[in-house]
């Protein structure tokens, strides 16, 4: 197959896990709602006539209206929201030469990739690094930290750039800006549904306590407790899950970025350079949070986990290991050890 063809792939693959994470997402947001309709329902089904019965599943109509509203603000808001987060200005009207240069070797890598010029953003952070997000390659925003501009010399910060172009090119910003977008959502609904739970199990046992059928539930009461147990377990679970998904939806996104990165330089050794350089930073990203980390070239977090292998590291780090990613790009620029061997570790 050729990398052409592989990039189609990619881009297709990438459009049909976006629409399968929203899909999920809304449907988990009807399931907080109906589950606790269900529950309620279940609870007071047996209740004497004059005592509440809950029949209206007003939880669930509310909590889909608001999965949906929120979904779509996240889509349409997201790479503005996580722009902001980061505390990243604009990059409009170059003052210094570091700025400068960074212009030109966005527009230069945008002629490379085909690609519209994306809007530049600076991060007010000392630490190397970048990202690209956005829903498409018509609304992208590139942004580096101050770091990687005082760190990387013209050809890395060029391989560094190149790199999130791909991502633009592989549709990977729209399905990770969704996710980065969508985990902050999760939590708040998780936040919300815990809250309302307290409060409604205060007023469930003052209702009890008054004596209304409590021990006529039988068969009703036992499955209200089932269901109600699972809503639990969801409302508890759902911010884990949706961060572990963000952290290890695919990290062989980033094996493709920087293979294509080196195809529209022609440079892998830049790149590879350049990743040694940020690996080799010893602070984290301060400005980039958890639920944005994986979008970064490199983790921002600084976790042991991102330079291991295996199950454990593809469920929970965000980027495959840094060795390995050189080694690669190394490979790639033909760049042998003393023994006549490509080095798989540098």
């Amino acid at each position: 197959m050729t990398s052409d063809s592989n990039l189609f792939a990619q881009q297709k693959a990438n459009r049909r896990r976006s629409t399968i994470l929203i899909t999920i997402f809304v449907l988990f947001f009807a399931w907080i709602g109906f589950g606790g309709d269900l529950s309620f329902y279940l609870y007071t089904v047996d209740a004497p006539q004059e005592a509440y019965h809950h029949t209206i599943p007003w939880f669930g109509i509310f909590a889909t209206v608001l999965g949906l509203s929120m979904t779509y603000f996240a889509w349409k808001r997201g790479p503005k929201g996580i722009l902001w987060a980061t505390g990243a200005w604009e990059l409009i009207n170059p003052s210094k030469p570091d700025e400068q240069q960074l212009v030109n070797v966005v527009e230069e890598m945008s002629i490379a990739s085909g690609l519209p010029r994306p809007k530049i953003w600076v991060v007010p952070d000392k630490d190397p690094n970048a990202f690209a997000t956005g829903v498409d390659e018509h609304d992208a925003h590139l942004a580096v930290t101050e770091g990687l501009l005082d760190t990387l010399n013209r050809d890395e910060l060029q391989a560094v750039v190149a790199h999130e172009m791909s991502h633009i090119r592989n549709h990977d910003v729209k399905l990770m800006t969704l996710l980065a977008a969508l985990v902050g959502v999760m939590a708040l609904i998780s936040d919300g549904a815990w809250r309302f739970m307290r409060f409604g199990g205060g007023r469930s046992r003052g209702g009890r306590s008054g004596g209304g059928g409590g021990g006529k539930k039988g068969g009703a009461g036992a499955l209200a407790l089932i269901v109600l147990v699972l809503w639990l377990v969801s409302v508890l679970l759902a911010p884990i899950i949706s961060r572990l998904l963000a952290l290890g939806v695919s990290r062989k996104r980033e094996f493709l970025a920087d293979a294509t990165a080196a195809q529209f330089t022609r440079n892998p050794a830049a790149l590879a350079a350049a990743l040694r350089k940020i690996e080799d930073a010893a602070a984290a990203t301060k400005s980039v949070k958890r639920g944005t980390a994986h979008l970064c070239i490199a983790d921002p977090l600084g976790r042991r986990i991102s330079n291991r292998e295996g199950f454990v590291a593809n469920a929970l780090a965000t980027h495959p290991p840094m060795a390995l990613r050189i080694a690669r790009l190394k490979r790639m620029a033909y760049q042998y050890d003393k023994t006549g061997v490509i080095p798989e570790e540098l």
